[in-house]
């Protein structure tokens, strides 16, 4: 009989270095909104998306002025001064991003990104890629690592909840020996409950913090299920579908 491939799952970004993420495949989740932005962006036409770790190199390429990139960032879940624009999916509609290259920073999904670079492979997660996501971890019969981002290393509901989706959709093709695997996918069956991600997600802190800014169109967009069908896989560079 053949064994199955394991399927795990790192809430934070701190605990990331207890995972061996040698021949694995790490999906990064930041549902808020790192993650759903980089599918919209694709989806919308982007040509690719530069993931950047500091705010300072992001602003090197916007010193550049180079029409073909677009510089965007956020920390704090607040723009980055001297950036073109922010973290929120609802900025790259397709004449604002076909065929440009977007240059991202922010507070947690970049970081977790650079992370996780010595992986097999890594590719972006999000409610708007849900089933391909799932699809694809299925047929790659690889090793899997869903890695939440979190809030600045804190464990967050709505990365959790994401994660706990795609254990539930995909656990029966995978072996499971982590307590957080089985704990997320416990969390995604309580949220069926309610009449919405969105409902389940509004007491969470992120969800807060958010809505303080106003921005609740954005929380909307990011728990909707399969709106941006993509599959973002790193390069080392950059995301391309």
């Amino acid at each position: 009989m053949i064994e199955k491939p394991k399927l795990e799952v790192s809430l934070s970004p701190a605990l990331f270095h207890l995972f061996d993420i040698k021949d694995t495949v790490v999906v990064i989740i930041d549902i808020f909104r790192a993650t759903s932005t980089i599918c919209a962006a694709l989806h919308n036409g982007a040509k690719q998306v530069i993931p950047i770790a500091s705010e300072e190199e992001c602003r090197s390429y916007a010193a550049l002025h180079n029409p073909e990139y677009i510089t965007a960032g956020e920390r704090s879940g607040k723009i980055i001064e001297g950036l073109d624009y922010g973290n929120s999916p609802l900025e790259y509609a397709p004449e604002v991003i076909a065929g440009k290259t977007l240059v991202l920073t922010t507070t947690n999904g970049t970081k977790q990104l650079h992370l996780a670079k010595s992986a097999q492979q890594i590719i972006i997660g999000s409610f708007l890629n849900l089933d391909v996501i799932c699809e694809y971890l299925i047929q790659s019969n690889q090793k899997v690592l869903l890695a939440c981002s979190a809030w600045k290393d804190r464990i967050n509901l709505e990365d959790a909840l994401f994660a706990g989706a795609v254990v539930s959709k995909i656990q029966s093709h995978f072996q499971m020996t982590c307590d957080s695997a089985a704990m997320v996918s416990a969390l995604y069956e309580q949220s069926q409950k309610q009449t919405s991600l969105l409902e389940f997600l509004k007491h969470s802190s992120h969800y807060k913090r958010l809505s303080n800014f106003g921005l609740y169109e954005d929380l909307a967009y990011c728990t909707t299920m399969n709106l941006n069908p993509v599959l973002p896989i790193f390069d080392g560079k950059a995301l391309h579908i």
